[in-house]
């Protein structure tokens, strides 16, 4: 006779949540996919990057005070990186974002008008973790984006001036 978990609900709900979590991470990076096509029909140069890791990080966290989300990108990605953060400013920023069972997934955009280079960087992070970075964020009035390689390696940050674009609407006023 085969073996059957002994809580087959519990089971259930975990494999739902896991079939949701793959789902939403696909639709996000069906949403960056789109808003680059429109970027380069408009003439742009786009850059898509789905981040491999997405960390919420506090001040007391991470390194020297630095706070904000953190995409871990891969290699392969790096360079290509390196090169458009090398010959633009990124003055302009957006931000797209889903949330599914307790996860935030979003699409940073990064864009440079002057050079018309626009950096699209999907990721994803767990909610219920993020408050410690939405209470930095809204005390400093800033939150920050940091891309860098699984090595540590760091790659490009970039500060923005409206917090509540990065966090659900009611977990961001909570913390004010």
């Amino acid at each position: 006779m085969p073996e059957t978990s002994e809580n087959a609900d519990h089971d259930d709900r975990l494999a739902a949540r896991a079939d949701g979590l793959k789902e939403a991470w696909a639709a996000t990076l069906e949403d960056m996919d789109a808003l680059a096509e429109e970027y380069e029909a408009d003439g742009w140069t786009t850059l898509t990057i789905p981040a491999g890791h997405t960390a919420t990080e506090a001040p007391d966290s991470g390194d020297e005070g630095r706070f904000g989300l953190v995409y871990v990108i891969p290699d392969n990605y790096a360079e290509e990186f390196s090169d458009a953060f090398e010959n633009g400013g990124f003055p302009q920023y957006d931000v797209f974002r889903n949330e599914s069972h307790g996860q935030v997934f979003l699409v940073t955009l990064l864009a440079d008008p002057d050079s018309e280079t626009a950096v699209f960087v999907a990721g994803g992070f767990e909610r219920r973790g993020s408050r410690p970075l939405m209470g930095a964020a809204s005390e400093a009035e800033a939150m920050y984006t940091h891309l860098q390689t699984l090595d540590g390696t760091r790659l490009g940050s970039f500060e923005h001036d409206d917090p509540e674009k990065f966090f659900p609407a009611t977990d961001y006023d909570a913390v004010r």
